[in-house]
């Protein structure tokens, strides 16, 4: 918002509105037609798509100062995931034929929007080859390290997914999941208590990661 000038702000805000989402609140489903580009201003989102087995697949999570729905200007206008709030979270709407306009008027906007869209291409390809390469040690790692460095930038902090949607974000069984954080705890790499995770050893889980 910061490079609109006041003209396009002004019509942003007239034809926006800003919706409050409670804890767990589905904000909208895959397959269904987009009218609207959406801005988190606050709160989590998490992004997941399904399979035609049912099994569902977390992509990634969205932080405030996020887009939602941008595929839908610049290509397909079906949504391609489903995005729900993890927690209470604050949604600005935008029709995205205002949208349209003011990308086609401002260049600088329009950049800083393909940055946005290759940052997250960019990332969903990394979140491929994890998911894809690496063993379920490094896997977990970088379920770890994605909160502490993107999330919530502290090595201390509480997971914001139970432990199904955690396994879903590492692409792996709920069982599976809780076996390896259990063995991280026991080999002192991490402090578990509930939700609250320490990473004691980022050294330890950055290898992981990296040795996958």
């Amino acid at each position: 918002m910061n490079v609109l000038n006041d003209e396009q702000r002004e019509v942003i805000i007239k034809n926006s509105n800003l919706v409050r989402y409670k804890e767990r609140d589905v904000i909208f489903l895959q397959n269904t037609r987009t009218s609207h580009i959406m801005y988190v201003k606050s709160g989590l989102v998490k992004i997941y798509k399904e399979g035609r087995n049912g099994k569902v697949i977390i992509l990634k999570i969205e932080t405030p100062n996020s887009y939602l729905g941008l595929t839908s200007v610049f290509g397909h206008d079906i949504h391609q995931y489903s995005a729900a709030a993890i927690d209470s979270t604050d949604i600005c709407f935008t029709d995205i034929n205002i949208f349209k306009t003011i990308i086609k008027e401002n260049g600088l906007f329009s950049h800083k929007l393909i940055n946005f869209i290759s940052l997250e291409n960019l990332f969903l390809f990394e979140r491929l080859m994890s998911q894809s390469h690496k063993q379920l040690p490094g896997r977990i790692a970088d379920v770890l390290l994605y909160f502490a460095d993107k999330i919530f930038h502290s090595n201390i902090y509480t997971l914001p997914l139970t432990r199904r949607e955690l396994a879903e974000l590492a692409g792996t069984t709920k069982e599976s999941f809780i076996r390896t954080l259990t063995e991280f705890k026991n080999d002192k790499i991490i402090e578990l208590d509930g939700s609250a995770v320490e990473i004691k050893s980022l050294k330890i889980i950055r290898t992981l990661s990296e040795l996958g």
